[in-house]
C-alpha cells in the first residue's frame, strides 16, 4: 500500500495488508471470502451502535469535497470585498485564518478526526477567511494583477486539478511507491527551505529576503514553478489513496477526510499560481 504525500491521508489507520481498513474508528468490508478474493474488496462496517455503515463511494467523495470547496470560496469572497472596503483588516484575517486552519489541520490529522464534517467545515471557512485576505495583499499591495490576477490564479489552479485528474485516470503517469517517495522527499526539502529562509529573512540575511526565494527574482520564480510542480504531482498520490480508499470500503464519513486532503493541497497550489503571477505584474 503506497502512503500519500499528504499527512492527512498517511495519518491514517492502516490494515494488517497496508490497506485503508478503518477510518474514524471503525473498519470496513462485506466478508472473509470477499477479502481473500480481493484485498480491496470491503467488509461489514459496524459502529458502536451496531449499526453497518455504507461503504464510501467516488460519489461521497465528490458530494463533500464539493462542498467543502464551496465553504472556502464563498467564505474567500467575503473575506476579500470586506478587506477591500477596508485593507486594514488583511492582518488580522490572514493571521485568524492561517493559524486557525493551521490548527485544525494538525487536530485532525494527530487526532484522527479527518472524518469530522465539522472540522473540515470549519478548516474550510478559516482557510477561507485566509485566502480572501492574502489574495487582495498579493494582488492590489504586492502587485498590479488586481482582480484579473486572481481570476487566473483561479482558473489555473482548477486546470492543474483536473488535468491531473485525466493524467491519473488514464494512467499516462503510473503511482508507483519510487514516484511517491520522490514527491515525500522533495516536499520535505521544500518545506526545510521555507523554513530556513524565514530564519535568514529574520536575521536580515540577503536584506531580509533570505535565499530570496520570495523576492520575485529568477530563484522566487523557480522556486515557485518547483512548489507547483510538487503540489500538481502530490494531486496523483491523493488520487490514489483515494482511489484504495474506495476500493477498500472505508464509511462514507471517510470522504471529509479525502475533502479536507484535497484542499490543503488546492490551497497550497493556489498560493503558489498567485506568487508567481504576481512576480511578472509588480510595480
Amino acid at each position: 500500500m503506497r502512503e500519500s504525500s499528504n499527512p492527512v491521508f498517511r495519518s491514517l489507520p492502516k490494515q494488517q495488508g497496508g490497506g485503508y481498513a478503518q477510518f474514524g474508528g471503525g473498519a470496513a468490508g462485506y466478508g472473509a471470502a470477499a477479502t481473500q478474493a480481493d484485498p480491496y474488496a470491503a467488509q461489514p462496517y459496524t459502529d458502536q451502535s451496531n449499526k453497518v455503515s455504507r461503504p464510501l463511494t467516488i460519489d461521497d467523495v465528490v458530494t463533500k469535497t464539493g462542498i467543502t470547496l464551496a465553504v472556502l470560496t464563498a467564505v474567500a469572497a467575503v473575506s476579500f470585498f470586506m478587506v477591500m472596503g477596508n485593507p486594514s483588516l488583511a492582518g488580522p484575517f490572514s493571521i485568524v485564518g492561517a493559524l486557525g486552519g493551521l490548527a485544525l489541520v494538525l487536530i485532525a490529522t494527530f487526532g484522527r478526526k479527518q472524518d469530522n464534517p465539522a472540522i473540515v467545515l470549519s478548516y474550510a471557512a478559516l482557510e477561507g477567511l485566509f485566502l480572501g485576505a492574502v489574495s487582495f495583499v498579493i494582488a492590489y499591495m504586492y502587485s498590479d494583477g488586481g482582480v484579473g490576477m486572481i481570476a487566473q490564479a483561479i482558473v489555473a489552479t482548477l486546470g492543474v486539478f483536473f488535468g491531473m485528474l485525466v493524467v491519473y485516470k488514464t494512467g499516462a503517469i503510473r503511482v508507483t511507491p519510487k514516484l511517491t517517495r520522490m514527491i515525500i522527499a522533495g516536499l520535505f526539502g521544500v518545506m526545510a527551505l521555507m523554513l530556513l529562509n524565514v530564519v535568514l529573512a529574520i536575521f536580515g540575511v540577503g536584506g531580509g529576503e533570505g535565499f530570496g526565494l520570495r523576492s520575485g527574482g529568477p530563484i522566487a520564480i523557480g522556486f515557485s514553478l518547483l512548489c507547483i510542480a510538487l503540489a500538481a504531482f502530490s494531486f496523483l498520490i491523493d488520487f490514489d489513496a483515494a482511489d484504495q480508499m474506495v476500493r477498500a470500503g472505508v464509511p462514507s464519513k471517510a470522504g471529509w477526510g479525502i475533502a479536507l486532503g484535497l484542499t490543503v493541497t488546492l490551497v497550497w497550489l493556489y498560493l503558489e499560481i498567485l506568487r508567481l503571477l504576481s512576480y511578472f505584474q509588480n510595480d
